[in-house]
């Protein structure tokens, strides 16, 4: 996470926004376990997926709850070819774009064929309520809004998303900032918050818009 606790915080309290749940999409190593208790959010309450089988295995390990392995996009049983990167947080199913020229010491080591589920799907299969899962976070390596446009039945019940952008493509094919923005928007969100980097990748955090 980009922004500082404390920052997204204040964001929550001037906004009079409580969550009461997190679905996190790129869970890696849970690292946000920690800030999602400070915001009231019980762990029995947090919903983790990350694409890596080693990554939930690892969670599993740790006794971490509700931590699944799926890959999310917008099509059920699809196809698709993830990338392996060195640093394991790369991994994405789209292949290195400008991410190349920023961050040379990384490289993909390899590739293996998955199949897709969208959210919606995914959350029926295993039989989770999205009610109450009101504060999302999405770091999937440039397929954010691919995973966002297969969760619209679960989108409204969305408070605040904090979704990994980009404004340039860091991946081939990528969503821009932009399209993210325009997605969001016609679903009841505006962007809030943004903090880019110098490498064209960055964290934005979008809340649902108040009612006129």
């Amino acid at each position: 996470m980009l922004f500082k606790q404390e920052d997204i915080i204040a964001l929550l309290q001037k906004h009079s926004i409580q969550c009461n749940g997190a679905l996190h999409v790129g869970a890696h190593e849970c690292q946000e376990m920690g800030f999602y208790e400070r915001i009231g959010i019980a762990k029995s309450n947090m919903i983790w997926i990350d694409a890596l089988d080693s990554m939930v295995e690892l969670g599993k390990h740790r006794g971490i709850p509700n931590i699944y392995s799926a890959v999310i996009t917008d099509k059920d049983n699809d196809q698709v070819t993830f990338h392996l990167a060195s640093n394991i947080m790369s991994s994405s199913i789209l292949e290195f774009g400008t991410h190349s020229k920023n961050h040379p010491g990384i490289r993909m080591l390899g590739a293996a064929e998955k199949t897709t589920t969208t959210l919606d799907t995914f959350l029926k299969t295993h039989k989770i309520d999205p009610n109450g899962l009101d504060f999302w976070n999405f770091d999937i390596q440039g397929a954010e809004l691919l995973a966002l446009k297969g969760a619209v039945g679960a989108l409204p019940y969305a408070k605040v998303l904090y979704i990994e952008v980009n404004t340039e493509e860091v991946y081939k094919g990528c969503a821009l900032i932009g399209e993210l923005d325009a997605f969001l928007g016609d679903h009841g969100f505006t962007r809030v918050m943004t903090d880019i980097t110098g490498a064209g990748w960055g964290d934005a955090i979008y809340i649902r818009k108040a009612k006129d």
